[in-house]
């Protein structure tokens, strides 16, 4: 018999003064019997920075054909598709030809770089790509991982804190590659 997913119920106050957007939302969370708390609190950390109505939470790990993250317009197009950890060339190109914009939160500090660098050059011309590190502090996100959390995630120039108001964990994502300009 397989195991089921764990629900985490999460109330995340974010303040992204780099946006303008200051909302609470009450997420409820599934994560996979294989996924570890640090893997769901960067999928926390990826919702944080793009937060907005439409975002939501996919079956990440549970299925290949949807991300971690995704916003759709009412038409039911993919305008965002979020992914974190470290995703296949293959899956980020099929993600790019489906969404409008395409990121991927890569973690794990020395399986991150070596990923990147096998990646870099296979990804390089993707026009609609981000691709963002995050650094080893994200072990520390797991400390803040309960079943029911109440969060407060702070974003200025381009640094996140998330905290429980017990523990904080400040993060600097790093910018490997960023969306080609069309020209025009």
């Amino acid at each position: 018999m397989a195991l089921g997913a764990t629900i985490f119920r999460a109330a995340l106050q974010i303040s992204d003064m780099d946006r303008g957007y200051y909302h609470e939302h009450a997420l409820t969370i599934a994560r996979h019997p294989s996924e570890t708390d640090e893997r769901m609190m960067v999928r926390l950390l990826a919702f944080s920075l793009h937060a907005g109505e439409a975002l939501a939470f996919g079956k990440g790990l549970s299925t290949d054909d949807e991300p971690d993250l995704w916003e759709k317009d009412l038409t039911g197009a993919i305008l965002t598709w979020i992914d974190v950890g470290l995703p296949d060339e293959k899956r980020i190109r099929k993600a790019c030809g489906r969404a409008g914009q395409v990121y991927v939160y890569s973690y794990g500090a020395q399986a991150a770089k070596l990923w990147w660098n096998q990646s870099a050059g296979k990804l390089e011309k993707v026009r609609n790509l981000t691709v963002l590190s995050l650094p080893a502090e994200t072990r520390e996100l797991a400390k803040l991982a309960d079943r029911n959390m109440r969060l407060t995630c702070t974003i200025q120039d381009g640094h996140v804190w998330l905290s429980n108001g017990v523990a904080s964990v400040a993060i600097e994502p790093d910018t490997l590659k960023a969306p080609i300009a069309s020209m025009r």
